[in-house]
């Protein structure tokens, strides 16, 4: 796999949208003035490595990585253990496995990943499965350390880990399992009153759905080159 100029590689409707993305995260910060820069920091590198996600760039899953350690830390000082434990132990790791996944699987020469069209039966059991553990096991170590909001946490660390399964396994659902995440954890920091990561994850929400949009077309032409070939 090739990794192309990680500003050339971007159209221009994702310039557009990475802009207007961080002009609303900026504004937000200005407008509350005890916003925390490392929130802002975080928020900023979050929107950048989804527009590389919705392009199906590993790019993505790198920046997902440095974007996880941050908001781990963020939500440790919030109080907000589901969000620390989910992703530091959970979406930092699947972010490292589908950043392997993604570059063990690229379409044709381009740097881009192949997406999976289907979802075999085998494999939508495995992940409902391993998602009503992961869910149960976190739930309980959740509620030992009296987290902030818990029914939202857990209900965060359910659609966190669908949305890090089905993006390993490159599925476009994985986006719309990241925008029913996206709408948790708008409640989570709004019941925080902390406007700068609220704003992040509304971006992080219209991003998602950008991100489906673009993986359904890709996985469309995909499928079209493939009986080409046949």
């Amino acid at each position: 796999m090739k990794f192309d100029h990680p500003i050339r590689i971007l159209s221009r409707r994702d310039r557009l949208l990475w802009g207007f993305s961080v002009l609303v995260i900026a504004g937000s910060a200005i407008c509350c003035r005890s916003a925390d820069p490392l929130s802002v920091t975080a928020s900023l590198i979050g929107v950048t490595g989804l527009i590389y996600m919705a392009k199906g760039h590993p790019y993505g899953q790198l920046i997902t990585i440095f974007f996880s350690v941050l908001y781990g830390i963020i939500s440790y000082f919030s109080r907000y253990y589901g969000e620390m434990l989910t992703y530091l132990g959970m979406t930092l790791p699947m972010a490292a496995l589908s950043l392997v996944t993604w570059m063990r699987n690229p379409y044709g020469d381009s740097a881009t990943v192949t997406v999976r069209q289907t979802l075999s039966r085998r494999l939508l059991f495995r992940m409902l499965t391993l998602t009503a553990a992961v869910t149960a096991l976190f739930g309980w170590m959740l509620a030992l350390l009296h987290t902030a909001c818990l029914p939202v946490s857990i209900l965060s660390v359910t659609t966190s880990f669908l949305a890090a399964f089905l993006t390993a396994a490159r599925s476009p659902y994985y986006a719309l399992a990241y925008a029913a995440n996206d709408i948790v954890l708008v409640i989570l920091w709004i019941a925080a009153r902390e406007i700068p990561m609220t704003a992040c994850f509304l971006m992080f929400l219209i991003n998602d759905l950008y991100a489906f949009v673009n993986w359904k077309r890709r996985a469309a032409a995909q499928h079209s080159d493939s009986l080409q070939e046949t």
